[in-house]
């Protein structure tokens, strides 16, 4: 079996774990755990915890004493027990608990199996530049493959999930240990932990632009999770009215447009940088957001099913314009000697800050506009698109940033 063909069973798997859960567990939680808006937004915020160190540690783990496919092989041995242990718990205590320390054991893998990658394709004399990407689309696929496979089998609404998440994590455990070995490095000074995880990258709030632009990495990463959170449960309290629509029969299917959405999107990016630049881009990617939530508040699975796959469309452009452009960016306007804790602390303020907040405000929301169990969809989706509509009023006002036409070049360099 040739190298990009291992590697693309390990990004396979890799996102196939996170796909059979990640999307369908809010609908769970609410509709057959009965957990309140604030607790399920607490248990998807676990991520955003994990994301603040665990990354780093794990990353130090690997530079410093043990080999990366080791590290990426226990990672997930121990993170599926735990998802295999989930499977039982029904008492919101526990099942938090239990997600912390799986998010905080799946969270690094991300970084984990792309170290992986690089050093085995670096290792066959390939360029990871133009080998990589091919491989990785393959994540996205595992991601849709196991929401539809959760789906087909009706395990949307009950811990089924967790057992095939589980049993994926196990495989995937056991697969990295065959991988080429990625040792530590023998130079014990590599990066330090405050490298690491951004902490040296704080610098760049002394420039105003940067300050700024991190400021409202932060905030919209609170919007990343949202719709994987409710989504779900949203389609489910549709059951009454529209029981055999498409979107309550199949909500992993309907909800998995915005994953395959993603995948066309990334492609669009670097006409979208050349042609209008960071900040327009940005711009784009907030208004893509009071879009996908506002169509959210005024579609449904019966004959409003149009304005939900429109939103799942938009998806698209609201995550990779943000994440990826937003990646771009930091990596352009960094100094060279700390681009890495650059991203670090990119990470950090979207997928650490932006997402734990986004979490627990959300929950809060969706538990205000809840009477006697019955939930206010509409006024829930239209609260998070009023949010996202005041980031976009306020962003082009502050965030002060010039495009010249070499960016496409300097981001390629």
């Amino acid at each position: 079996m040739s190298i990009k063909v291992r590697l693309i069973v390990m990004n396979f798997l890799q996102f196939f774990v996170w796909g059979a859960w990640l999307i369908s567990l809010g609908g769970y939680m609410i509709v057959t755990l009965k957990f309140t808006g604030v607790e399920v937004g607490s248990i998807f915020s676990t991520m955003g915890i994990a994301s603040l160190f665990m990354p780093a540690i794990m990353g130090i783990i690997s530079d410093r004493f043990y080999n990366a496919e080791k590290v990426l092989g226990l990672c997930h041995i121990f993170g599926a027990l735990l998802l295999l242990v989930a499977a039982h718990v029904t008492d919101y205590p526990t099942l938090y608990i239990i997600m912390l320390f799986n998010s905080m054991l799946y969270m690094p893998t991300i970084a984990l199996a792309n170290t992986v990658s690089y050093n085995a394709l670096e290792k066959n004399g390939l360029n990871i530049i133009k080998s990589f990407p091919p491989i990785r689309v393959w994540g996205t696929i595992g991601f849709i493959a196991a929401m539809w496979t959760v789906d087909f089998l009706g395990w949307t609404k009950n811990a089924n999930q967790l057992y095939v998440a589980g049993l994926a994590g196990l495989l995937l455990g056991l697969y990295s240990f065959t991988m080429p070995k990625r040792p530590p490095s023998k130079v014990r000074n590599v990066r330090s932990f405050a490298n690491s995880v951004g902490l040296d990258a704080f610098v760049l709030f002394r420039n105003k632009k940067m300050a700024v632009f991190f400021t409202f990495s932060m905030f919209l990463g609170a919007a990343l999770q949202i719709t994987n959170l409710f989504g779900g449960s949203f389609l489910d309290d549709f059951k009454n009215v529209y029981p055999d629509s498409f979107g309550v029969q199949h909500p992993n299917l309907l909800l998995s447009i915005s994953q395959i959405s993603e995948t066309l999107f990334i492609l669009t990016i670097p006409f979208f940088l050349q042609k209008f630049g960071i900040k327009k881009v940005m711009l784009f990617s907030i208004l893509a957001w009071v879009l996908r939530f506002g169509l959210f508040g005024l579609g449904n699975p019966g004959d409003g099913l149009y304005l939900l796959v429109l939103s799942m469309i938009i998806y698209g452009m609201a995550f990779d314009f943000f994440n990826i452009s937003g990646s771009l960016f930091v990596e352009r306007e960094s100094d060279p000697t700390i681009r890495a804790s650059a991203q670090g602390l990119f990470m950090i303020m979207t997928n650490g800050l932006g997402a734990f907040f986004g979490g627990i405000l959300s929950g809060w929301v969706v538990d205000h506009f809840t009477v006697n169990g019955v939930r206010n969809w509409e006024y829930i989706w239209f609260s998070f698109a009023g949010y996202a509509l005041l980031l976009a009023i306020i962003f082009p006002f502050i965030f002060k940033y010039k495009h010249i036409k070499e960016e496409l070049v300097d981001l390629q360099h």
